[in-house]
């Protein structure tokens, strides 16, 4: 048996029944990992209660106490899937020698782990669990997820296509992550800055087992623009670049109305009037509104307020 040291860091959200069915997966694929030999005994499964205010918490403890190899800590309050996967993380980095991040709800492929921690023996500090196809998806969600990808890659993030929050991270590497401590977290964004050899494993995504998730269209449209602007500064230069092609033609229309004016009649309607400042509004408040999400992550990053606080840890009774 190697003395490698595994976490899987699992966060939770108002998830309690959702859990009591993975839990004893997350814990038979543990036990797997361990009888093959890529993992010790001393790995364990880290529950991250993210303030979820129902019995989630409860519910965990009762998980610690039914097998040693269960851990859990509770965030003070609801900070986010973000802040609790990197509560976890942080968590659990003194304690092993590599985690694995993974929801709650039973759609990654948890025998995925086992091809991880091979890829981790071969020396890859981090390997990102990706998405071998969008087939489960509606339409709507597979072209908007697609689009997404591509749109972040063309603004210059780097991230894994297909790629969201399943992936293995050794303590090497989340050593040189807990420098980085900015409190707008876009995790699929930031683990490529860490650098490290990385590599993909690819798997199938299957249906959630138990519950609804609880990530509303505004939570995935916030936490789509958090990447954008949390990663890259084009979008900035984007409306600098327009700017300078309105003024362009804006000049060109100006010296066209001078010579229209001193050689015929120019005719007086408000129509093409009304759609210029129209258009030229809308852009500008676009304009405002996309500078004004910069300023205001940098109004959050100056105060330097703790992503998260964690309340209560409890790992039950050790055997």
């Amino acid at each position: 048996m190697k003395d490698t040291c595994l976490y899987i860091v699992v966060p939770v959200y108002k998830d309690a029944d959702v859990i009591k069915i993975t839990c004893p997966l997350f814990l038979g694929q543990l036990f797997k990992m361990r009888d093959e030999g890529l993992i010790c005994d001393t790995s364990r499964i880290l529950f991250v209660d993210d303030g979820s205010g129902d019995d989630s918490w409860d519910t965990i403890k009762e998980l610690c106490d039914k097998d040693h190899h269960v851990k859990g800590i509770c965030l003070s309050r609801n900070r986010g899937h973000q802040n609790a996967v990197t509560a976890g993380l942080m968590e659990a980095m003194e304690h092993c020698d590599v985690t694995i991040t993974i929801d709650d709800d039973g759609q990654d492929d948890i025998g995925a782990m086992s091809e991880m921690i091979r890829q981790y023996d071969n020396g890859c500090d981090i390997v990102y669990g990706v998405r071998q196809n969008r087939d489960t998806d509606t339409f709507m969600k597979r072209f908007t997820a697609q689009s997404y990808y591509k749109l972040l890659n063309m603004l210059g993030a780097d991230v894994i296509y297909n790629h969201a929050d399943y992936r293995l991270v050794s303590s090497r590497a989340l050593r040189e992550f807990a420098n980085f401590k900015e409190v707008n977290l876009f995790l699929r964004g930031l683990f490529p800055m860490v650098g490290f050899k990385s590599t993909c494993v690819y798997y199938d995504r299957h249906e959630r087992m138990a519950g609804k998730g609880h990530y509303s269209l505004s939570k995935m449209l916030t936490l789509a623009f958090d990447g954008v602007t949390s990663l890259s500064v084009k979008p900035i230069k984007m409306i600098t670049w327009f700017g300078f092609f309105v003024a362009v033609i804006s000049f060109i229309l100006l010296v066209y109305s001078i010579i229209v004016h001193f050689t015929s009649s120019t005719p007086h309607g408000w129509a093409s009037t009304a759609c210029i400042i129209c258009f030229l509004s809308g852009m500008q408040m676009i304009s405002l509104g996309v500078i004004g999400e910069y300023i205001g992550k940098i109004y959050l990053e100056t105060k330097q307020r703790p992503r998260y606080i964690i309340s209560d840890r409890y790992e039950g009774d050790q055997e």
